[in-house]
């Protein structure tokens, strides 16, 4: 248990870190702005807007979304209920968040989890959209960091978590014929 230690450790120092950041209020408001986009409202948009547009082929984007969103948040829950990590203002003596996170535990990170998802499964479809979903996942990821309300590590299990779950549905779906 030794290496659990370290990497708290490590995680520890690097969200001091970031927690230390000059400019902390422009920061701040960039990360609930990018944070918001990660809330859910914008996959179901997308995914409806898509279908519309291209109906055979959004459709089954669509439908795919739906049963890899239905077990990525399956999974995350059992994670999350199961770790009962403390999110950084329960773990660290005198610290507040920037917001009031949706619910008590820490890890892993929901909304990278989700924004990994989505970036896995839209650029599997409209791979030109790939390098700015990347960016955009990877800004989620930090702006949970930069609220306050996760420790890195928990983004980077929550990007692991939304990639293996859109790589295992889109594998699924690939080889039954349903996409």
């Amino acid at each position: 248990m030794k290496w659990l230690q370290t990497i708290q450790h490590l995680d520890i120092r690097t969200f001091n870190w970031c927690m230390a950041r000059p400019r902390r209020e422009q920061l701040t408001a960039l990360s609930r702005a990018v944070s918001r986009t990660a809330d859910g409202w914008m996959y179901l948009l997308f995914f409806t807007c898509h279908a519309l547009v291209q109906p055979s082929s959004g459709l089954a984007l669509a439908t795919l979304a739906f049963w890899a969103f239905a077990v990525e948040r399956a999974v995350y829950w059992v994670l999350k209920n199961t770790c009962r990590r403390n999110r950084p203002q329960q773990a660290l003596a005198e610290f507040t968040s920037f917001i009031i996170p949706s619910d008590t535990f820490s890890f892993p990170s929901g909304h990278t989890s989700g924004a990994f998802l989505f970036t896995f499964l839209v650029a599997s479809q409209l791979p030109v959209l790939l390098p700015f979903l990347l960016i955009w996942s990877i800004g989620v990821a930090g702006s949970r960091i930069f609220l306050g309300v996760h420790f890195p590590t928990d983004t980077l299990v929550g990007a692991g978590l939304g990639s293996l779950v859109g790589y295992g549905m889109l594998g699924l779906f690939t080889t039954q014929g349903w996409l």
